[in-house]
C-alpha cells in the first residue's frame, strides 16, 4: 500500500512527519509524493495560530476528495488534532484515524487496527516524549532538524503550545547524540537543533541547562560539518553557550532568539521573562564580542501595544541591525490569556505596524548583505535551480526561514561545501560564483 504525507507548520512537525513515514516504510508501506496514487494519506497538522489551523482544515478537506477514488484511509495527526481532538473528529467524518503528538511511534499498529476494523479511531492522549527516535525518512539527505526536547513550560500568554504539547521534556543526551550519528551515517552534513525552547534543554533532566555541552557533542560527530540552534530564549543565553557557538569550528556563528518585543509593558503582558534592559545588553554583546549573527522575530499589535511601544520597537530594530528578522501580526488564540486582554489592536493597525517594521528591516538587510560583496564565503549547496545555477547557504542563513546564495557553478551536488566569491546581493539573498 502507498502512503502520501502532507506536513504543515514548523520544523518540529517536519521531524514528526519523518518519523511517521520511517515507521510505515519499515513495515512495508511505500511512500509516494502523489496523493492520487496513495492508499493512505496523512495530514500532519499545525494548530499554532488561526491561519495555520484553517490551512490544516482546508488541506484535510482537499485530501478527503481522494477517498472518492483510491484512498482507503485518511489520517490526521499533529497539533490541530491534539488541540481540538473530539470536536475535530466529530466535525470531519471523512477522517478515519486521528492521532495526537505522542502516538507517532505506534503509527503502524494504529493503521493496521483501523484498516482491519473498517471503523474510525481517535487517540490523542498526551505522553512524555519518546526517549529514542529509531529512525526517520529524510526528504533532504544533506540536512536535518534534530529535536532535543518536547513540550514547553514557559506559558507565554499568547501561545497554545503548552496545552498542545504538554510540559517540557528533554530527551536523553545519549539518544540525541546517537540520532546525530545515525543522521551522519545517512549523509547528513548539517544539523539544526530544535525544541520549543532549546536553551532550557537539560534543566528538567539534569538539573541545569546543558545546551552548550550537547552542541559540542553533536558538533564532534564524524560527518557533521555544521550545527546550528533555533528557538533560544534570551534569559538563558549564557556566556558558555555563546563561547561554544563562537569557539567550535563545526558550529555556525548564528543564533536564533525570538525576542517578540522590546517594550517592558508588552513583554510583561506576553508573560516573557526578559526585560528591555537585558535585551539591549545582550544583542550587541552577541554580535560585537562573539561575532555571532543574530536572527529574531517580533510580534506586532499585541493587546495593549501603544503607539509609543510600537515606535520603540521600530527604533530598536533600526539600532540592533539584526542579521535576519521576521515579524508576525498578533493573532488571538482561543483559551489563551492574551485573547481575553483589554486594548486589543485593530487588524488595520497591526498591518500598518507590520509593514513599517519589515520595510525598515529590508533596508537594514540590504546594507548587511552589501558588506559581503567581494568576499569569499563557505557555503553548503542545497539544490539545483537551473543550468549551472544552484541554491546554497552561508553559515548565517538557516534553511527554510532565511535567504540563500544564488550560486553559479558546474558539477555540484546537494550537501557539498564550496567556497563562493560573492558578486552581488538583494535585501535577502546573495549572488556568488564557485571558486
Amino acid at each position: 500500500m502507498k502512503v502520501a504525507m502532507k506536513s504543515l507548520g514548523c520544523p518540529k512537525n517536519e521531524v514528526d512527519a519523518e518519523v511517521l513515514l520511517y515507521e510505515l516504510e519499515k513495515a512495508g508501506y511505500a511512500v509516494t509524493d502523489h496523493e492520487e496514487q496513495a492508499d493512505i494519506i496523512i495530514v500532519n497538522t499545525c494548530g499554532f495560530i488561526g491561519d495555520a489551523a484553517q490551512e490544516s482544515v482546508n488541506t484535510i478537506l482537499d485530501m478527503a476528495e481522494y477517498k472518492k477514488d483510491r484512498c482507503r484511509l485518511l489520517i490526521v495527526s499533529g497539533c490541530l488534532s491534539q488541540r481540538y481532538q473530539q470536536d475535530l473528529f466529530e466535525q470531519l467524518p471523512e477522517v478515519d484515524l486521528m492521532l495526537g503528538v505522542a502516538q507517532y511511534p505506534q503509527i503502524v499498529s494504529y493503521v493496521e487496527q483501523t484498516l482491519q476494523s473498517k471503523g474510525r479511531l481517535l487517540d490523542c492522549a498526551l505522553a512524555d516524549v519518546p526517549s529514542v527516535t529509531s529512525g526517520r525518512r529524510l526528504e533532504r539527505g544533506h540536512f536535518a532538524y534534530l529535536k532535543i526536547a518536547e513540550g514547553c513550560d514557559n506559558f507565554c500568554t499568547y501561545c497554545t503550545i503548552p496545552r498542545i504539547r504538554g510540559h517540557y521534556h528533554s530527551r536523553a543526551r545519549e539518544d540525541i547524540v546517537a540520532e546525530a550519528r545515525m543522521l551522519a551515517d545517512r549523509g547528513v552534513a548539517e544539523v539544526t537543533l530544535i525544541a520549543q525552547d532549546t536553551t532550557r534543554y537539560g534543566t528538567d533532566r539534569y538539573g541545569k541547562p546543558e545546551l552548550a555541552s550537547l552542541m559540542r557533542e553533536v558538533a564532534h560527530v564524524p560527518g557533521i560539518r555544521w550545527v546550528r540552534v533555533l528557538y533560544c530564549y534570551p534569559e538563558l543565553v549564557t556566556p558558555e553557550l555563546l563561547e561554544t557557538i563562537a569557539g567550535e569550528e563545526n558550529i555556525c556563528n548564528y543564533i536564533d532568539i525570538p525576542l517578540q518585543h522590546i517594550d517592558d509593558n508588552i513583554l510583561r503582558r506576553m508573560g516573557r521573562r526578559s526585560t528591555e534592559a537585558q535585551i539591549r545588553e545582550l544583542i550587541p554583546r552577541i554580535r560585537d564580542e562573539y561575532g555571532i549573527a543574530v536572527r529574531t522575530t517580533f510580534i506586532v499589535g499585541f493587546p495593549g501595544e501603544s503607539r509609543e511601544a510600537s515606535r520603540k520597537l521600530l527604533e530598536f530594530v533600526k539600532e540592533a541591525r539584526f542579521a535576519q528578522m521576521g515579524a508576525f501580526r498578533y493573532s488571538p488564540e482561543e483559551d489563551t490569556p492574551a485573547a481575553a486582554m483589554p486594548d486589543q489592536v485593530s487588524e488595520r493597525t497591526k498591518q500598518a505596524r507590520y509593514d513599517r517594521l519589515m520595510l525598515a528591516q529590508q533596508a537594514i538587510s540590504l546594507e548587511n548583505m552589501r558588506v559581503y560583496a567581494g568576499k569569499t564565503l563557505p557555503v553548503i549547496v542545497d539544490k539545483k535551480t537551473g543550468k549551472n545555477t544552484w541554491q546554497a547557504r552561508t553559515a548565517f542563513q538557516s534553511p527554510d526561514i532565511d535567504g540563500c546564495v544564488i550560486l553559479k557553478g558546474e558539477a555540484l551536488h546537494p550537501g557539498q561545501f564550496v567556497d563562493a566569491a560573492i558578486t552581488g546581493c538583494d535585501p535577502y539573498d546573495l549572488q556568488g560564483e564557485v571558486l
